[in-house]
């Protein structure tokens, strides 16, 4: 991970990226953590999808960043993985 970080604050520094980053990047941020989580919880797309009450389509897309969130379905991916769901504007 922190080999990323580090890569990501190299490419940041390139105004063109970091506009094309500050669009769509946090998208996938996001996109990456339920991946994560899934992943540790040894849970299938079709089994979250089941229980927040989706499409496992739907799953996939959200995990490569190709669908946006609500708040609502942030917040029943984060009742599924025993997690507080945090919005920030910084």
């Amino acid at each position: 991970m922190t080999d990323f970080q580090e890569y990501l604050q190299k490419r940041l520094k390139n105004p063109e990226f970091k506009k094309h980053y500050n669009e769509y990047g946090r998208q996938l941020e996001i996109a990456y953590q339920i991946l994560r989580l899934r992943k540790q919880k040894r849970m299938s797309q079709a089994e979250l999808a089941k229980r927040i009450g989706t499409k496992q389509s739907n799953i996939a897309r959200l995990e490569t960043g190709q669908q946006n969130f609500t708040t609502e379905t942030l917040q029943k991916i984060a009742l599924v993985f025993d997690r507080d769901l945090k919005i920030e504007f910084v």
